[in-house]
C-alpha cells in the first residue's frame, strides 16, 4: 500500500497525548464505577430489584437524548476558549462533584426516597458527563489530520483509558471488606467520593494541555441563542440526516454495534463460568480470580493488543488491521473452551491476548476511522465539521448496544436454563452456558467483518481528501 509520511505539523506532542489519555481514563472510569457500585444499590442499600432496574435503565434513555445535542452545541460553539475544551473544564468539575453526591445515600432514608434521590441526581450528573465526554471525543477527531498520527492518537489515548479496567473490578472486593469499611453503604458513599475528585482532576487535563483546530477557517456555524433555538433544532435533525446517509460512517457504527454488543452480552458469563463450573458454585474457593480475570484482560489490552493493533494499522491500513483483529479474537473465542479448566485456574488467562483483540482493536481503529469520516463530511457536506455530533452518534450506538446486550445477555441466561439461587447447576446448563460463551461473540465479530469488508476510505483517499480541503479553506 502507499506509504505517506507524517508531517511534523500533524504529529501530537506526547504531553497532548496522555492529557487526551486521561479524559479517556475518566471516560472509562466513571461508567465502570457506576456499574459496581449500581451492585450496592440492592445489597447495601436495600433497593427492590425492580427499581434498581429503572434506575439502570431510565437515565440511559434520557443520555440518548442529551449527547447528539451536546455535540451539535459544540460543532457550533463560537469561543475565543474553543468549541471543545470550555465544555470540557466545565463538565469534568461537574462529573466528579456529581458522581460523588450520587452516591451519598443512606440506608435508613425511605426505598422511595433513595430510588428519587438516585434517580434525579442520576440525570443530573449525566448532564454534566455529556457536556464533558462529547466535546472530548469531538476534540480527539481534530487534534491531527493526519491518517497514521489519527490512529496513534487514539491507540495512545485508549492504553491510558484501560487503567480504568485494570481498577474498577477490585472496587468489589475493597467496598465488601469489613476490615476496609464498616458496612458496604459506607464503602460506596467514602469511595465514591476518591473516584469523583480522582476523576475532576484527571478530566480538567485535556482542557488545559490539549490543542483545539484553528478555528479561523471554521465556517458556516449556527448561532447559539434562545431566539434562534427552533431553527437550531431542524439544524441538528438535517445534520443527523446527513451523518446516517454517510454509508461509511454507518459500517463503523455497524461494526461496533455487532462486535461491542456480542461482548457485552456474554461479559458476564465468564464470572459464572468460573465460580459454578470451575469452583462448583463455590463463591469463597472463587475468590479473587474473576477479579484476576478482568484485570489481566485489560492489561493485555493496554500493553499488548493496542499497540499491535496499531503497529498494523500503519502497515497494513485500517480495514486490514480491524479484520485481522476481529479474526484473532474469534480464535480466542474459541480457546475458551480449554482455558476454563477446573483442574487449572491458570489456564484462565490461555486464550486472554487473542480474546482481546476484538476490543481492543475496535475502539482504536474505529475512533481513528471516525476521524477520517469527518473529513469526507466536510468535504460532501461542507462546514461545519460536525466532530462533536459523529462521536454523540457512534457512542450512542455503543450505548444502544450496551442497553441491548444487557437485556439479552439475562435472556440467554434464562435460555440455558442458569438458576441463580442454586449454588449447582445442571450439567446442561453448563455446557450451554459455556457455548454461548463462545458462539455468540464470535458469530457477531464474523458478521462485523462482512460489514467492514467494503470499507474503502483507504490511507491515499483521506490524503486526497485531506489535501482537497486543505485547497478549499485557504490554508497553506
Amino acid at each position: 500500500m502507499t506509504t505517506v509520511s507524517t508531517a511534523s505539523r500533524d504529529r501530537v506532542p506526547l504531553l497532548q497525548k496522555a492529557a487526551f489519555g486521561a479524559g479517556h481514563l475518566v471516560n472509562n472510569l466513571l461508567p465502570g464505577s457506576l456499574g459496581v457500585f449500581s451492585f450496592f444499590l440492592l445489597t447495601a442499600f436495600g433497593m427492590d430489584p425492580f427499581l434498581a432496574g429503572l434506575l439502570g435503565g431510565l437515565p440511559r434513555f434520557f443520555d440518548a437524548l442529551t449527547d447528539p445535542i451536546m455535540g451539535y452545541i459544540s460543532d457550533n460553539t463560537k469561543s475565543r476558549y474553543g468549541r471543545r475544551k470550555p465544555y470540557i473544564l466545565i463538565g469534568a468539575i461537574l462529573s466528579g462533584v456529581l458522581f460523588a453526591v450520587l452516591w451519598q445515600l443512606n440506608p435508613e432514608n425511605t426505598q422511595m426516597y433513595n430510588f428519587w434521590y438516585f434517580l434525579i441526581f442520576s440525570m443530573v450528573y449525566l448532564i454534566g458527563n455529556t457536556m464533558f465526554s462529547t466535546p472530548l471525543i469531538g476534540l480527539g477527531y481534530e487534534m491531527t489530520f493526519d491518517y497514521k498520527e489519527r490512529t496513534r492518537l487514539m491507540g495512545f489515548s485508549q492504553t491510558i483509558g484501560q487503567i480504568a479496567w485494570m481498577i474498577v473490578p477490585w472496587f468489589w472486593v475493597l467496598i465488601a471488606n469489613p476490615n476496609i469499611f464498616e458496612t458496604q453503604a459506607v464503602g460506596v458513599r467514602q469511595l465514591s467520593i476518591i473516584v469523583g475528585v480522582v476523576c475532576m482532576l484527571l478530566g480538567i487535563a485535556p482542557a488545559l494541555m490539549c490543542k483545539e483546530i484553528d478555528q479561523t477557517n471554521l465556517t458556516n456555524r449556527d448561532e447559539l441563542t434562545l431566539k434562534n433555538i427552533a431553527n437550531n433544532f431542524k439544524s441538528l435533525m438535517h445534520n443527523m440526516v446527513l451523518i446516517f446517509k454517510n454509508i461509511t460512517f454507518v459500517r463503523l457504527c455497524a461494526a461496533t454495534f455487532l462486535v461491542f454488543n456480542g461482548f457485552q452480552m456474554v461479559a458476564s458469563f465468564s464470572y459464572f463460568i468460573i465460580v459454578f463450573y470451575m469452583f462448583q458454585g463455590d463463591y469463597g474457593a472463587a475468590g479473587t480470580w474473576p477479579a484476576w480475570f478482568s484485570t489481566i484482560s485489560a492489561m493485555s489490552t493496554a500493553f499488548i493488543i493496542i499497540p499491535v493493533v496499531t503497529w498494523m494499522s500503519n502497515k497494513l491500513g485500517k480495514r486490514k488491521a480491524f479484520i485481522i483483529s476481529t479474526v484473532l479474537s474469534i480464535v480466542g473465542y474459541g480457546l475458551k473452551w480449554w482455558g476454563f479448566d477446573p483442574g487449572n485456574p491458570w489456564m484462565l488467562f490461555m486464550p486472554v491476548p487473542l480474546m482481546v483483540f476484538g476490543i481492543g482493536g475496535l475502539f482504536t481503529l474505529m475512533m481513528s476511522m471516525t476521524a477520517d469520516v469527518c473529513d469526507l463530511d466536510e468535504l460532501n457536506n461542507g462546514m461545519p465539521r460536525k466532530e462533536a455530533t459523529f462521536g454523540a452518534i457512534y457512542w450512542w450506538m455503543v450505548k444502544l448496544g450496551q442497553g441491548l446486550a444487557l437485556v439479552l445477555g439475562g435472556l440467554v441466561l434464562k435460555l440455558v436454563g442458569f438458576d441463580q439461587n442454586l449454588a449447582l447447576q445442571s450439567a446442561d446448563t453448563i455446557v450451554n452456558l459455556r457455548l454461548a460463551d463462545i458462539f455468540i461473540p464470535a458469530t457477531t465479530a464474523g458478521l462485523a467483518i462482512l460489514v467492514m469488508w467494503k470499507y474503502d476510505l483507504t490511507e491515499a483517499k483521506a490524503k486526497a481528501i485531506k489535501d482537497e480541503l486543505v485547497l478549499r479553506r485557504g490554508e497553506l
